[in-house]
C-alpha cells in the first residue's frame, strides 16, 4: 500500500502536500465561561458563554539535504497561509487532509526552528509547529446541537451589558421573546437589569399554541 501524504488544501488555490508526514498532531477544545460577581457571596458564579471553537496543531518536518537546495523554498508556502489574499482581503480558509481526518479552519500561528545549513549560511533543514483554528459553519452546529431553551424552563445570571433583547436572542434565538422573560421576572422596566440578577427563562408554547 502506498503511503498517504498528508495535504492542507488553501480553498480555490494549489494544494500544499506535506514533505514528511507528522509524528502526532493534537486536537483541542474548550469552553468559555464568565465570571460573575454577586454581592454577597464569597466567590463569582460561573456562566456558560459559549464553546470555543477547535484547534489543531501539528510538527511539519523538512529536509533537502540530499538536494543540498534551500528548505525555505518548502516552508515559505506554509507560512504563506498567514498572508492577507488581495482578492478577499484575509488569509485562505484551508483544509488539512491525512488518514481519513480532515480539518477546515485558517492558520492561526507558524513557528518555525531551522537547524542544519550549508556554508553560505541557506538552511536545509526546519521544523515548523503549524496551528489551526476551525472554522465553523453557524447553520451546521444549530441542526447538529439544537438548544432546548425554547422549551425547557432555565435559569440564566445577568452579566454586565446584557439587555433582554440579547438574552432573548441568545435563549431563543428571537429578540422579540423578551418579553416573555419580562412577564415571567416581573420586570416593569427592561432597561433596568443589573448584573448578578437571576432571570427564570419559561419554555415557550408550542406555535400555534396560546
Amino acid at each position: 500500500m502506498a503511503l498517504e501524504k498528508a495535504v492542507i488544501e488553501p480553498d480555490n488555490e494549489v494544494p500544499i502536500a506535506v514533505l514528511f508526514n507528522p509524528g502526532q498532531y493534537g486536537l483541542d477544545k474548550s469552553n468559555r465561561f464568565a465570571e460573575v460577581d454577586v454581592p454577597g457571596r464569597g466567590a463569582p458564579t460561573l456562566q456558560f458563554v459559549s464553546g470555543n471553537s477547535r484547534t489543531l496543531s501539528l510538527e511539519l518536518f523538512f529536509d533537502t539535504y540530499e538536494q543540498h537546495s534551500d528548505v525555505r523554498r518548502r516552508t515559505d508556502a506554509i507560512y504563506g497561509l498567514l498572508s492577507i489574499r488581495t482578492a478577499t482581503h484575509v488569509p485562505p480558509v484551508c483544509t488539512f487532509r491525512w488518514g481519513g481526518f480532515s480539518f477546515r479552519g485558517v492558520v492561526q500561528q507558524v513557528n518555525g526552528r531551522f537547524t542544519l545549513f550549508l556554508a553560505d549560511g541557506t538552511p536545509m533543514r526546519a521544523t515548523l509547529t503549524l496551528t489551526m483554528r476551525e472554522l465553523v459553519d453557524a447553520a451546521l452546529e444549530a441542526r447538529r446541537t439544537p438548544l432546548e431553551s425554547s422549551d425547557r424552563t432555565k435559569a440564566h445570571t445577568v452579566i454586565r451589558g446584557e439587555t433582554l433583547h440579547s438574552i432573548a436572542t441568545l435563549e431563543y434565538g428571537d429578540p422579540a421573546q423578551w418579553r416573555v422573560i419580562a412577564t415571567a421576572n416581573g420586570i416593569d422596566d427592561p432597561l433596568a437589569l443589573a448584573p448578578g440578577t437571576t432571570l427564570v427563562l419559561p419554555r415557550l408554547a408550542p406555535a400555534g399554541m396560546a
